[in-house]
């Protein structure tokens, strides 16, 4: 699925795009329950869904964009 099996844990691997939004953040590679917990903390932030639509990711992201 659009090679994103190289950027989640292998649980989350063949997975549909809608089971994946919904899992939790560790479902990603590199996060770990302790960064789950922060991102939780700090925005509020439970799944992958809720940190892809982050306004202030999105508002950083389109930032480094205009920047390239």
């Amino acid at each position: 699925m659009l090679g994103l099996e190289t950027k989640l844990m292998k649980a989350w691997e063949g997975k549909s795009a809608r089971d994946i939004a919904d899992a939790p953040v560790t479902a990603i590679q590199g996060i770990s329950e302790g960064d789950a917990e922060k991102l939780f903390q700090a925005f509020g932030i439970k799944t992958v869904r809720d940190l892809g639509t982050n306004k202030f990711f999105r508002w950083a992201q389109s930032i480094a964009t205009l920047a390239d």
